[in-house]
């Protein structure tokens, strides 16, 4: 019987379980209620292609409406930095990402976007959202 080609792990890469969430913190946000939108861009997210090994590097941004906590800017780039090695599909990340954030600050709306970089003539976008109700 023949492998499937997305499912065989070809690579020595990390998994999803090797995101390291519990080093997010967070900090108190003084003005709940108010409409601060909060924006956080990096130009040096990168993961992993699971099945080629190849590395996916994106413009990462973060925009959310806080509640009562902030994420803590350095944790949240070491948080970033976990997925460099992690064999993880373009549009599994941002929908991750969002995951874990909204569980750890528990803001009122919260998007994640992804600009990855064009390969093999393909660019991709992949955005996740999430608003309380």
């Amino acid at each position: 019987m023949a492998k499937d080609k997305y499912t065989e792990k070809r690579f020595d890469i990390h998994t999803e379980a090797d995101i390291d969430v519990a080093m997010l913190e967070t900090i108190p946000f003084d003005y709940p209620g108010s409409d601060t939108e909060v924006v956080y861009e990096t130009g040096e997210f990168t993961c992993v292609c699971p099945w080629t090994g190849l590395p996916d590097f994106g413009i990462l941004t973060i925009t959310y409406v806080p509640g009562k906590s902030l994420i803590e800017l350095k944790s949240l780039k070491y948080y970033l930095t976990s997925y460099r090695n992690v064999g993880i599909i373009q549009e599994h990340a941002v929908n991750r990402i969002l995951k874990d954030l909204v569980k750890l600050v528990k803001p009122l709306s919260m998007t994640v976007d992804a600009e990855y970089r064009e390969r093999g003539g393909i660019k991709s976008y992949a955005t996740a959202s999430w608003e309380k109700k």
